[in-house]
């Protein structure tokens, strides 16, 4: 089913339901290095399989730079699609933001949402995510912005460089606003050409030494090997989806 959270095109996303009572929410952010060539459908294949594991799978689309989106408008959807569940008729006690690429950088900047000042997008939210997972996520804004993660696209989002708009960066950046107060699993892997490994294990490293809960797995394969639903990176998802789960 489509829920629209909001006036533009862009501000939809899909619900997807279980057979029986759901586990919990799982929100599905997708990457794309947040371009508008890229859409939600490239999380259409993981929110039905969560759904057939018995999570309310809640697919989102939003603005994306290109078509309206960089600073603020992509953070402000993401917010406000996430906030939506709360007009649905579901449990919010566990909802766990599930993101690739890009998708993984809002995914784990969903869940900080709670520490932004007033003045910032997404501040002051209305549903609170409960746990993270972070698939081949840009989790260093600062870091990949400097070497070229995605070429501009870190810098294209904020709309300047860390020296520009370093407040945009602090607001934004997952490594930054550790430790996160819910868990996180991030999956990687070294054979990444597009969000180097590193990403996830400078993030890692920052917030287990925060004293968050935080674990890294490596995988195998490519970076878009996460979001298909037979690989072992997803496999390494599903494993670890327990701890995110209603008992």
């Amino acid at each position: 089913m489509i829920h629209t959270y909001g006036p533009d095109r862009d501000n939809y996303a899909e619900l997807s339901m279980p057979d029986s009572d759901p586990l919990g929410v799982a929100v599905v952010i997708h990457g794309g290095f947040w371009r508008a060539a890229y859409d939600a459908s490239l999380g259409q294949e993981l929110a039905k399989d969560l759904a057939r594991r018995g999570w309310a799978a809640y697919n989102i689309e939003y603005r994306r730079v290109g078509r309206g989106g960089g600073w603020p408008g992509t953070l402000e959807d993401v917010s406000n699609a996430i906030d939506h569940l709360g007009e649905l008729d579901l449990d919010l006690s566990h909802v766990v933001a599930i993101g690739h690429s890009a998708g993984g950088h809002l995914a784990a900047w969903a869940a900080s949402r709670g520490d932004l000042p007033a003045s910032a997008p997404g501040s002051s939210p209305r549903v609170t995510v409960t746990g993270v997972v972070a698939q081949a996520g840009v989790l260093s804004l600062r870091t990949g912005a400097v070497t070229g993660v995605g070429g501009s696209a870190i810098v294209d989002l904020l709309g300047g460089s860390p020296s520009e708009v370093p407040e945009r960066y602090e607001w934004t950046d997952p490594i930054a606003r550790v430790p996160l107060d819910v868990p996180v699993v991030c999956v990687h892997g070294h054979d990444d050409d597009s969000v180097p490994f590193s990403q996830s294990e400078a993030y890692v490293r920052a917030a287990h030494s925060a004293g968050a809960t935080v674990e890294l797995v490596e995988c195998s394969g490519g970076h878009m090997v996460h979001i298909d639903p037979a690989s072992r990176a997803w496999a390494a998802v599903i494993e670890r989806l327990p701890l995110f789960a209603a008992d």
